[in-house]
């Protein structure tokens, strides 16, 4: 059976094309990064799902007065195992970032454009390679009368890109009951170009603003100000610290294997060169080994902020963006043997379970108590202009997606 799952997946090249067209076509960009939200592509879904004669199609719509129509659509597609009491779950999302810079792209990023076996376009690898991948599992199996020992699912959520505010979070907190104790997840969006690696872990992320302030005046008369920006320097330098403080190592996150906090985002001040600013604005993007908590490292920045209050006798305000905490995978869970063995078998490799800096919606299912693995295959196209989907690496997740499915019992 394996053999002909398999075959017939291979078969399936011009449906990942058309798919993957039809997708690109819909610019699912979040309203709150200047988009309309997913509707369009969910409508495309939605046709798509209910003509292949799922067992279930449903739609859980998120308020979000920004959005289109006012809602932020979830799909949820399930197709009836031997055993109904259990469910593989593949979890992809449909929102896609902003283009960015339109002089950097060949082609139109919201016209598919094939070439050999690149499909070009916003959103064809992050996250369309991994939705179409658990799409043509079921289609396999549908097409060949199987059915798995379980339940196989599809969970197509919203808002992932900028933190699942109207996608997983609301899903988890009001429709509980979705999932059942023994349902797994596979969550295919992440990964590297050998398929070798299945993501058990994610580091804790933890976004910061901080804002200094100090007192505007001429730079001729520096004496009668208090230079925010020359104290915000001195503060991004100190915290560098944080590395000292937090130096443990783990190989699970390797090539990355400490916490890292790096200054990213830095706001304007004064547009002129001869005034000394008295606001200085500034971002620290924190992943934090999941040995060390958030708390610990807010601690400790608290205390170099003291220190910089009082040499520059300025005040500095910290409001944390982002504090996601991420519990780990057992790594002798069933879905991380399964997910290693299966793309052993397609890809010829050898799977290693590791951690990662990045963050995906694995996090809010593993603190929820349920065991998820984040795998595919990919080039790591995401967010870069000329993004592509690889049409090979679509099939061979496929597959991948297939004998994790037909072993999940």
């Amino acid at each position: 059976m394996q053999k002909k799952l398999f075959k017939k997946i291979d078969t399936y090249k011009p449906v990942v094309i058309d798919l993957q067209t039809h997708m690109i076509a819909c610019p699912a960009v979040s309203p709150h990064s200047g988009g309309l939200g997913e509707n369009a592509k969910a409508a495309y879904l939605l046709s798509v799902l209910k003509a292949m004669k799922f067992d279930e199609v449903s739609v859980i719509n998120v308020k979000d007065s920004k959005a289109k129509d006012g809602v932020r659509p979830n799909i949820v597609a399930k197709y009836y195992g031997k055993d109904r009491k259990k469910t593989l779950w593949v979890m992809a999302h449909m929102d896609v970032v902003p283009p960015g810079d339109l002089s950097l792209w060949k082609t139109d990023p919201f016209k598919a454009v094939v070439k050999g076996d690149k499909i070009y376009g916003r959103g064809s690898e992050d996250n369309q390679q991994g939705l179409v991948s658990g799409l043509l599992a079921v289609k396999a199996m549908m097409d060949l009368g199987v059915r798995p020992p379980c339940n196989y699912a599809l969970l197509l959520n919203a808002d992932e890109e900028i933190g699942s505010t109207y996608g997983i979070v609301p899903l988890l907190k009001k429709h509980g009951k979705l999932f059942g104790k023994e349902d797994a997840f596979l969550v295919p969006d992440g990964g590297n170009p050998q398929g070798s690696m299945v993501e058990i872990a994610e580091k804790n992320m933890l976004w910061l603003k901080f804002t200094v302030s100090g007192k505007q005046t001429h730079s001729s008369t520096p004496h009668s100000g208090n230079n925010a920006h020359r104290a915000g320097a001195h503060l991004v330098v100190k915290l560098g610290d944080l590395y000292k403080k937090f130096n443990k190592k783990d190989a699970l996150f390797a090539p990355e294997s400490t916490s890292t906090f790096e200054p990213t985002k830095k706001e304007a001040n004064v547009p002129n060169v001869n005034t000394i600013p008295g606001t200085d604005v500034f971002y620290l993007d924190c992943r934090v080994l999941p040995c060390y908590t958030n708390e610990a490292v807010l601690a400790e920045i608290a205390k170099i902020n003291k220190t910089i209050e009082k040499q520059f006798k300025v005040k500095v305000k910290v409001e944390k963006l982002m504090g996601e905490s991420s519990k780990p995978t057992d790594k002798n869970a069933l879905i991380v043997k399964l997910t290693q063995a299966a793309a052993k078998a397609v890809y010829k490799n050898n799977p290693r379970a590791l951690g990662v800096g990045g963050g995906t919606v694995g996090a809010y299912l593993r603190n929820a108590g349920y065991p998820v693995v984040v795998f595919s295959k990919l080039d790591d196209m995401a967010h870069q202009p000329n993004e592509y989907s690889s049409i090979k690496n679509t099939l061979g997740d496929a597959k991948v997606f297939t004998l994790v499915a037909l072993n999940f019992k």
